[in-house]
């Protein structure tokens, strides 16, 4: 495993197999064009413009979604927010980690890290997400965000200029 995600470890028992109970990270990674400023930018300061709020979000394809100070924040177009998360590691271009409960209050919250590395290609875009066991129903969160991260990335790619 990468040292970068070290402290996302998942605990193994005696035999190496996943400890009882605990579900794997889901782990999704894209590269787009050019540096990893401008990935992260595109990710953190332009969520609004490319994030499929229709599917993925609180209000609907109305509102506007938001890196604000140490919050990921949801603004429906009536002024209602819905906070989606708390950075508690903010690391830019490289990287952030928040709480995640999109919909949800924190008490029912899981973990994501995302990571900017630049590669040959321009920069690869790692999303690590886990801590199920915060989620309200954790196999049904985990399954959920299986299926919604790659069409979620496959949106910012495209934002960002890479090809269909």
């Amino acid at each position: 495993m990468s040292s970068i995600f070290s402290h996302a470890q998942v605990p193994f028992g005696d035999e190496g197999q996943p400890a009882s109970g605990s579900l794997e990270p889901v782990i999704n990674t894209v590269v787009v064009p050019g540096p990893v400023s401008r990935a992260f930018a595109g990710f953190t300061d332009h969520t609004h413009l490319w994030w499929p709020l229709e599917q993925h979000g609180v209000y609907g394809a109305g509102s506007y979604v938001e890196f604000e100070e140490n919050l990921i924040l949801e603004t429906a177009d009536d002024g209602r927010t819905s906070i989606w998360g708390t950075l508690d590691d903010w690391q830019p271009p490289l990287s952030f980690h928040a709480t995640w409960h999109p919909g949800t209050t924190a008490l029912w919250s899981t973990e994501l890290l995302v990571v900017f590395r630049a590669v040959e290609a321009g920069t690869e875009v790692r999303v690590f997400h886990e801590g199920w066991e915060g989620a309200e129903d954790p196999g049904a969160a985990r399954q959920e965000y299986a299926e919604a991260w790659p069409m979620i990335l496959e949106k910012y790619t495209r934002f960002m200029g890479t090809a269909a």
